[in-house]
């Protein structure tokens, strides 16, 4: 009974959402204020159908209810817990199902926090979001039914990817689809605001929020999947420009431009058209994803293997939303104009050259991944482009970028003076040229872009703290009164430079992990040793052992630091029975200084085992940066201004009836 209550529910949705993108479209029309109102009683009846939907999947994974033909498919009873209910999104049909909840939720977060919103815009922005979720919850019903009954039931299911086994995935697709589905708030508001032919500052400030929530929750969720990458697929490395990684690295990219491009909105007026149009692209690139996983036409560790009829359901889907949406922005857009003009040399200007390198960037990635695809439905030829194109192409869109994000919030709006907003960052240049020096002098021999990319670790690292210093005048009037400065700053700006100094431990992570990075692989016997990155490594053997639902070999290495021992590693090689894999897990010792990384294979058949043994400086870096990104942004979206939006102006009260009107 609980698959057809979610079918049931599935189904309510698709009507309610129907009505959703119908109804408010012709109130805001009409100006029919009751008409316009529905879009938030039917963005609440959507958002409670589709979570019924959802639990009542969940239960079926959670009592291993195999007359469900997607519990049978990914589910065991035999599996852990987290892995159940992990398992409800760790297939197309329930990833899916989850996307459309998460859609519903954010067209209820619409209607319940934005209150201080025009009643058409609020109106067209849930309609919007109506008609989406109703091309979604059709897929879903049509081709993805995660409700579909198998009979007879069998006694069990045929378990879970084992990749998938672990909890960095559990929570890996949540954070993806929260910002890849948050980025279609962004995408509502932009179609909403082409067809009442307005943007203006409060418009921008509107969608600000939306789509700095999108890019912390993809910030994290690319994170989590870097993470995931490094320690469970035990080659060592924690990004390969695997196609469906870019997939989610491109929204993120163009994600980053829109919030820059919507400060200039919000502040001086203008790049209203190219705004909108960054909305526009960072929701296709989420179809995009969708696409590319979900189609078949990718193989990847990352990907759904579906159906290509599920791939043209959505091909289709992504042509309509993305062609109407551009038609939409050709017809509509020159009617806009920008308001405020400013200088080349300005904050505006900054802002722009940083759109100019993450646009730019974006479609390097683009094309690197697309281009196998498009040759391979040419022609027919096989190439694969990996991570030499991107790196010969990314990083030098990427360090000029660096560099202009520690100038660019120097510089004052409308016109600046650049000589002297470097002459702010005379500490940030010493710091870099500091830096590279000790790079240099201690590290071995490195190509020039790690100095480089050293310099830039701390050129970034040192601005964001000088530009910080300048807003409260530090060092320059009394204590006490930067300390009140301090207080009185938006949250925003020390959102800003959390996010900042978030990206130059990123750079430092990578950089460091990249250049200075120690391996050594090889046979070992029990008893053996070798020396990786000033460590010593003793193997002292392996053993066979039986996990909860998969047997495995467990390796043992104590490490050794100047004859002291550090920390023991114990790497396993996992094998599934339910369904036939082999996994590795790495065994990895986390420090500020460096990773010490062991991965255990098979043994040779003369007593000794294959070994993988790497230290890597300061990788750990990369994930904490992450999150301190996403601190920042968190940081910034609890801004006052960011959750009320823009404040209604109250009306006067009358003379006669104000006690104080004397005074």
């Amino acid at each position: 009974m609980t698959a057809e209550i979610g079918q049931f529910s599935l189904v309510l949705a698709l009507f309610v959402a129907l009505l959703q993108g119908i109804v408010p479209l012709v109130g805001a029309y009409r100006q029919n204020a009751s008409l316009m109102n529905f879009a938030s009683s039917a963005s609440l009846v959507q958002f409670l159908a589709t979570t019924v939907a959802f639990i009542a999947l969940t239960v079926a994974y959670v009592s291993s209810d195999f007359s469900v033909l997607n519990v049978v498919k990914n589910s065991h009873s035999l599996k852990p817990m987290l892995y159940k209910i992990s398992g409800v999104w760790g297939n197309h049909e329930g990833s899916l199902l989850l996307w459309v909840w998460i859609l519903a939720l954010f067209g209820f977060a619409v209607a319940a926090f934005g209150r201080n919103l025009p009643g058409s815009l609020k109106a067209r922005v849930l309609a919007i979001q109506g008609l989406i979720g109703v091309g979604f919850l059709l897929f879903v019903l049509f081709t993805s039914n995660p409700f579909e009954r198998i009979d007879p039931a069998p006694f069990d299911g045929k378990g879970l990817n084992p990749l998938l086994q672990d909890p960095g995935l559990a929570f890996h697709p949540p954070f993806l689809y929260l910002g890849y589905v948050g980025l279609s708030i962004t995408f509502s508001f932009a179609i909403a605001a082409l067809i009442e032919g307005k943007v203006d500052p409060a418009w921008a400030r509107w969608v600000r929020p939306w789509t700095l929530a999108a890019w912390g929750f993809l910030t994290i969720g690319i994170a989590l999947g870097s993470w995931w990458a490094y320690y469970e697929l035990g080659w060592g490395g924690w990004w390969f420009w695997d196609p469906v990684e870019n997939a989610s690295f491109m929204p993120w990219l163009v994600a980053t431009a829109l919030l820059h491009s919507a400060i200039v909105v919000e502040k001086r007026d203008t790049l209203k058209n190219w705004t909108i149009l960054l909305a526009i692209i960072a929701f296709s690139f989420s179809l995009l994803g969708t696409f590319l996983v979900r189609s078949g036409v990718l193989n990847s560790v990352h990907a759904f293997a579906t159906d290509p009829a599920r791939g043209v359901f959505i091909l289709g889907f992504l042509i309509v939303v993305i062609g109407g949406s551009l038609l939409l922005y050709g017809l509509r857009a020159p009617a806009m104009k920008g308001g405020g003009l400013f200088a080349p040399i300005s904050r505006e200007g900054a802002l722009v050259l940083n759109n100019l390198l993450l646009s730019t960037a974006t479609a390097t990635v683009l094309l690197g991944t697309l281009y196998p695809i498009f040759l391979d439905a040419v022609s027919g030829a096989k190439v694969s482009v990996g991570p030499p194109f991107f790196n010969s192409t990314f990083l030098p869109l990427a360090i000029p970028l660096v560099i202009a994000i520690a100038v660019g919030p120097l510089l004052p709006w409308k016109r600046g003076d650049l000589k002297g907003a470097l002459s702010r960052l005379k500490l940030a240049a010493f710091s870099a040229l500091v830096i590279m020096g000790i790079s240099w002098w201690l590290a071995e021999e490195a190509p020039i872009l790690a100095y480089a990319g050293m310099a830039l670790f701390a050129w970034l690292l040192v601005g964001s703290l000088v530009e910080w210093a300048d807003r409260i005048k530090l060092f320059r009037i009394p204590l006490a009164k930067s300390w009140s400065r301090l207080k009185n700053l938006p949250r925003s700006a020390h959102g800003m430079t959390l996010a900042h100094i978030g990206v130059a431990m990123v750079v430092l992570g990578i950089t460091a992990s990249e250049a200075w990075q120690s391996e050594r692989l090889g046979v070992m016997r029990p008893g053996e040793s070798v020396t990786v990155g000033g460590y010593e490594f003793r193997f002292d053997g392996a053993e066979e052992l039986k996990g909860p639902n998969y047997d495995y070999l467990q390796g043992s290495f104590t490490v050794f630091k100047d004859g002291d021992e550090v920390v023991q590693l114990t790497p396993e090689q996992r094998v599934y029975t339910t369904p036939p894999m082999e996994t590795t897990e790495a065994a990895i010792w986390p420090m500020l200084s460096a990773d010490l990384y062991a991965v255990v294979g098979e043994e040779d058949g003369k007593g000794g085992f294959a070994t993988r043994i790497y230290h890597k400086p300061f990788i750990s870096w990369i994930w904490i940066g992450s999150i301190v990104m996403f601190i920042g942004g968190a940081f910034s979206l609890s801004d006052r201004r960011f959750r009320v939006g823009a404040a209604r102006k109250k009306k006067a009260m009358p003379v006669a009836q104000s006690p104080v009107a004397g005074v």
